[in-house]
């Protein structure tokens, strides 16, 4: 077998590996158990790095194809980002019954309280006239025995960096529901050896919610910052099918009046 086709790939030498492999199959009877199984080894590990690797591209593909990333940044913002679910493909894309506490991609973590967790969560393609996210987060919530279901968001170095209690942060979700429930937002900040926390009940016009969190009423020590964390809470879930189409957080200096 011949490398055309291969194109792109033979200036990063995939070629000759796929050809190698390609020949090697020709005849896989002839193939040893063992050998056969490293083959099969050798190809799902490449797969899972190509995966890997084509969602880092397909992050940057969006960014240069949208340069405000669907993203409503408020006068002054000095940063804004939008979480990783929303925008990078998870793997396995769904998962049955997860334990708490269950990564969901990068620098964010899923708890509830059941015993039962009776759900699946997955996700799936963002709606295509929904502009920024990539992908929507699914809950599928059958008999879950807990009152809660919480996405922890661990917050970036650069969203730190400078905070002080000047600042406005703000979380915006688009999100469907079967049935109405209660969705709070809890900011906890590390200062030293004291964390500050607040918490705000989104506010919901159609699928739109938003929670802002004003510092000026915190007792944060701005020099002592160590890291911080949002939590999404959403409240009693069971027998409802509810879908986070996109999670955006926002900083901004507060407004002079």
């Amino acid at each position: 077998m011949g490398n055309e086709g291969f194109g792109f790939l033979d200036r990063f030498g995939m070629s000759r590996t796929l050809a190698r492999w390609a020949r090697a199959l020709q005849m896989p009877g002839l193939l040893p158990a063992r050998d056969l199984a490293t083959l099969h080894a050798d190809m799902v590990t490449t797969r899972d790095r190509i995966d890997t690797l084509a969602s880092r591209a397909q992050i940057e593909l969006q960014l240069r194809g949208n340069a405000d990333e669907g993203i409503d940044r408020p006068e002054q913002c000095d940063w804004a980002a939008r979480a990783a679910p929303w925008r990078q493909k998870l793997a396995p894309r769904g998962q049955l019954r997860p334990a708490s506490p269950h990564p969901v991609g990068s620098g964010m973590t899923l708890f509830h309280d059941a015993a039962n967790p009776d759900l699946l969560l997955r996700q799936d393609p963002a709606p295509p006239d929904l502009r920024g996210p990539l992908f929507a987060l699914v809950f599928e919530v059958y008999r879950f025995d807990g009152s809660f279901i919480s996405l922890v968001q661990d917050l970036p170095e650069s969203a730190i960096q400078g905070l002080t209690r000047h600042h406005v942060l703000s979380v915006d979700l688009r999100m469907t529901r079967e049935h109405p429930i209660e969705v709070y937002a809890r900011l906890n900040v590390q200062h030293g050896p004291n964390q500050e926390q607040i918490v705000r009940q989104l506010t919901f016009h159609e699928d739109r919610g938003r929670a802002e969190f004003d510092l000026a009423y915190t007792k944060i020590n701005e020099k002592r910052i160590e890291k911080a964390w949002l939590d999404l809470i959403l409240e009693s879930p069971e027998m409802n099918r509810i879908a986070i189409l996109d999670m955006v957080v926002v900083r901004a200096p507060r407004a002079d009046i």
